[in-house]
């Protein structure tokens, strides 16, 4: 067992070198990097596939989080219609 152990030390996964080199990257060339490369590539993108690739996963999106938004506001409508159905049971009283 301890033979294991020895031959991890000093190992690291997948994840964890991208990690360690994302935070190099970020040190030595700052967020400001990161901005171009992002603007470059949504370039790219936009050359590639055009204006509509945007506008049809700007409504996919939006239908997946307006779904979500419906739900949260009907159940609070919920929780509102109960604090004043037992507010109104106190007054009774």
């Amino acid at each position: 067992m301890a033979e294991k152990k020895e031959e991890a030390k000093g190992k690291m996964t997948v994840q964890e070198a991208g990690h360690k080199g994302g935070e190099k990257v970020a040190q030595e060339r700052g967020s400001e990097f990161y901005s171009e490369i992002g603007h470059k590539g949504g370039e790219k993108v936009a050359q590639e596939r055009g204006s509509e690739f945007y506008s049809e996963i700007g409504h996919k999106g939006g239908q997946a989080g307006g779904q979500r938004v419906r739900e949260l506001i009907e159940e609070g409508k919920q929780v509102e219609a109960e604090e004043k159905g037992g507010e109104e049971k106190e007054k009774d009283e």
